[in-house]
């Protein structure tokens, strides 16, 4: 199977599933494709897992049942200020740089879940900066145009994402690292609530409000990595269980920046585009109330120019006194401000900071969630050159306050200006809502229908000689419900010119069920070992390899894609569901299959 453009999690986990692809096959692509970006922007990456050991955990994988694993096969990248067991950890600064003992929390589970690890990527040094400026291992730049910045401080992991190189990758987000960066390269930034991803392996940069974030073509698959790496970690001092709290997402009232108060440092395009994201928001259910954005622009203000710098010294303070002349001079310069602040100015910010949330608080009776630019413009890297602390300080302008008043956001696509450069918007919400958030900024995403990261100007041809309908690679694929002929998304397999091959029966041990709300109606099969029914009916179909990623790509949760194993006993691709999902609706496996289903009804 040819791997698609961009690598979400959905399809390359359905692939394997059915057996079209290996992780194998995933690592040698994704090797390939590093090294060929390596030479458009070589600065993506400051260190990568050796090819014979990557090939080692793909085998190793490849062991073990697909179906048990929530990531298998994946690959994802780190950014280096996150430890990884085998690579150094250098926060960006060479004289830092230490071989960690073992891999951080977040890195563990992630494997344990199947995922693979690709390298770790390049970072405004220890995670200091929005803007991917400052780093002595080059500066990535944006995947659209590379006079402009990438966005930091995880301007390599959104890099990574954005040009198709991993499926997803790890971040930090203090004031805005894991949100700058995918708005800047068209991608989903989600940052989770803090505490609920353990911090235990990570270098902070402010300890008290750090969070590892994630870099994702959807927020589907952000809030998918979000779940398998989350969890309490008693060695974090800032862990925290997340216990879920729920936002309305059929209607809801959503915060917007009055319309005198919308900054976008003269960029008329950015402001078009945020006030028709507004118009979006409102077609999707939602009802704009205006916001009173002057107690986030206070709070904002005290992580960089007030006490709150302090924390950033505490971080570093020994490698700090020194090795202060080893450091990125930007970065070392805000560093030396933590001087001009005394033990009582931290506790007076301290003090403000919790007013600020009593006030914050307040608001949410007002609003569901708000809706903001995630920057005002993207800058250029001259302009970051002759002004590094302003041009940061701009991108910053909507995205400082969130983790100091305790909030989640998650940072999605919002269209493109005619220059052809990227603009995004952030949804924020109180902390715990981190599962309904991803639903409704994944929700306002699909609305947009923009391809994901760079895909979005490249333009994928058949490989020379071979015609998209080859009849080499072709996939058989069996359908048991909406994609039955006659029924509301066959067009989805006519889009790709399938051929209906026979109608059949599976295998006697398979129940169907009509899933509960589902648009449009649709069932969910499972296979029950020991249960003997009559079959239920399907249509095989058969697709060409592009065709079958480019089916497999929209296929949602809870669904995926599995083998099925006909009455005949042969195996072909086929549509399973999540059998908790499943369960919870009705069983109507005695009518023989959807469509009898449906015409008794």
């Amino acid at each position: 199977m040819t791997l698609p453009n961009m690598l979400q999690i959905t399809p390359l986990l359905s692939a394997c599933r059915a057996g079209t692809l290996t992780p194998t096959d995933i690592v040698r692509e994704v090797a390939a494709r590093v090294e060929a970006y390596a030479a458009k922007d070589p600065a993506v990456w400051i260190s990568r897992v050796p090819m014979e050991r990557l090939l080692a955990r793909a085998a190793e994988l490849e062991k073990l049942p697909a179906d048990d694993l929530p990531l298998y096969g994946i690959p994802f990248a780190v950014k280096d200020n996150i430890d990884v067991a085998g690579l150094p950890t250098t926060a960006a600064c060479p004289a830092f740089a230490y071989e960690p003992r073992e891999s951080a929390e977040v890195i563990k589970r992630l494997e344990a879940a199947g995922a693979i690890v690709i390298g770790k990527t390049n970072l405004d040094q220890f995670a200091t900066g929005l803007v991917g400026m400052r780093s002595p291992y080059g500066q990535p730049h944006c995947v659209f145009n590379p006079d402009y910045v990438s966005g930091g401080s995880s301007s390599g992991s959104a890099v990574a994402v954005a040009a198709g190189l991993v499926s997803f990758s790890l971040g930090t987000d203090t004031a805005g690292s894991g949100r700058v960066p995918a708005a800047f390269n068209n991608i989903v930034g989600l940052k989770p609530s803090r505490g609920v991803l353990s911090t235990y392996g990570l270098v902070p940069a402010c300890e008290s409000l750090d969070c590892i974030s994630v870099f994702a073509g959807s927020a589907a698959d952000a809030w998918e990595v979000e779940q398998v790496a989350g969890a309490p970690d008693a060695r974090a001092p800032f862990s925290r269980t997340l216990s879920p709290r729920s936002l309305p997402l059929t209607t809801f009232r959503f915060a917007v920046l009055p319309e005198d108060e919308r900054f976008f440092d003269g960029n008329e395009a950015n402001a078009a585009l945020y006030a028709q994201a507004i118009k979006r928001l409102e077609q999707l259910g939602g009802t704009p109330v205006e916001l009173d954005f002057a107690p986030l622009k206070e709070t904002a203000a005290l992580l960089y120019s007030g006490p709150f710098v302090v924390e950033r010294l505490a971080a570093i303070k020994d490698f700090y006194h020194s090795h202060r002349k080893d450091m990125d001079p930007t970065v070392g310069t805000i560093l030396d401000g933590a001087a001009n602040y005394t033990a009582t100015d931290v506790f007076d910010g301290i003090y403000r900071q919790h007013a600020l949330q009593q006030i914050a608080q307040r608001m949410w009776d007002d609003f569901d969630v708000m809706l903001l630019p995630t920057a005002p413009r993207i800058v250029t890297k001259q302009e970051v050159i002759e002004q590094p602390i302003a041009a940061n300080s701009l991108l910053g302008a909507y995205t400082n306050f969130v983790n100091l008043l305790d909030m989640a956001a998650c940072a999605v696509p919002a269209g493109f200006a005619p220059d052809g450069l990227p603009f995004g918007v952030t949804f924020v919400s109180p902390a715990f809502t981190d599962e309904d958030l991803a639903s409704l900024a994944g929700r306002f995403h699909k609305a947009l229908g923009e391809a994901i990261g760079a895909a979005r100007i490249e333009k994928p041809e058949a490989p020379a000689g071979q015609a998209a309908s080859s009849s080499s690679g072709r996939v058989l694929l069996a359908v048991v419900g909406a994609h039955l002929q006659g029924f509301p998304l066959h067009w989805q397999l006519e889009k790709e010119n399938a051929v209906l091959r026979e109608t059949t029966l599976t295998a006697p041990d398979y129940r169907l069920f009509a899933l509960p709300d589902a648009t449009p109606p649709k069932p969910g099969l499972v296979r029950e070992r020991g249960f003997v029914g009559a079959g239920l009916e399907v249509e095989v179909y058969e697709l060409d390899a592009a065709g079958f990623g480019r089916f497999v790509a929209s296929v949602p949760q809870p669904m995926s894609i599995g083998r099925i194993t006909l009455a005949n006993g042969k195996e072909v691709c086929g549509f399973l569901c999540s059998e908790a999902v499943a369960r919870s609706g009705t069983d109507i496996t005695a009518t023989g299959g959807w469509r009898s289903y449906m015409q008794k009804k």
